[in-house]
């Protein structure tokens, strides 16, 4: 079938081709927003209510270190990103900018919280990270073992912040 309709194409040429896809090409009857328009008047007609998206929900442990996992990886990136293309297109070196953060004269607390700042993102994800990959072996999905492994890696998630803000 393909050979003889490449030859009578190769053989008509171009208008056989255009005519051929036009004659079995489907029909765009409607636009995107009739077919939204029929979605919502069929519901309305039908009484369904709308979904009430994250309104609903209870919050819960897992939700949120779901979330905040997701967070932290997207920031992480980002972050590291960014320090990566400064790195590259500011001028001067290293030192010069860690000179220019040394005359801010910011004070201990200060410098303390952004250590925290910036370890917590660190390890939060590491160690949620690890407890995907127990769950990737299929390990832990049980609704207790969810939550104690949430609050051990949230535990131990503040326990290595602070060890690595004393540093």
């Amino acid at each position: 079938f393909f050979k003889v309709l490449r030859l009578e194409v190769q053989r008509q040429g171009l208008r056989f081709y255009l005519q051929l896809c036009l004659t079995f090409a489907a029909p765009m009857g409607t636009t995107a927003k009739d077919e939204m328009n029929k979605f919502w008047s069929k519901n309305a007609k039908l009484n369904r209510p709308m979904s009430p998206h994250l309104t609903i929900y209870k919050w819960s442990v897992p939700m949120v270190m779901s979330i905040t996992f997701r967070g932290t990886g997207v920031g992480l990136s980002g972050a590291i990103s960014a320090f990566a293309v400064a790195a590259l297109v500011l001028p001067g070196s290293y030192p010069h900018y860690l000179d220019l953060i040394h005359s801010l004269s910011v004070g201990p607390y200060l410098i303390g919280l952004a250590k925290f700042g910036l370890a917590f993102p660190v390890s939060y994800h590491t160690l949620n990270g690890i407890r995907h990959l127990w769950w990737d072996l299929g390990k832990g999905f049980r609704i207790p073992e969810v939550y104690r492994t949430g609050y051990t890696v949230i535990g131990l998630s503040i326990l290595a912040s602070i060890a690595l803000t004393c540093l």
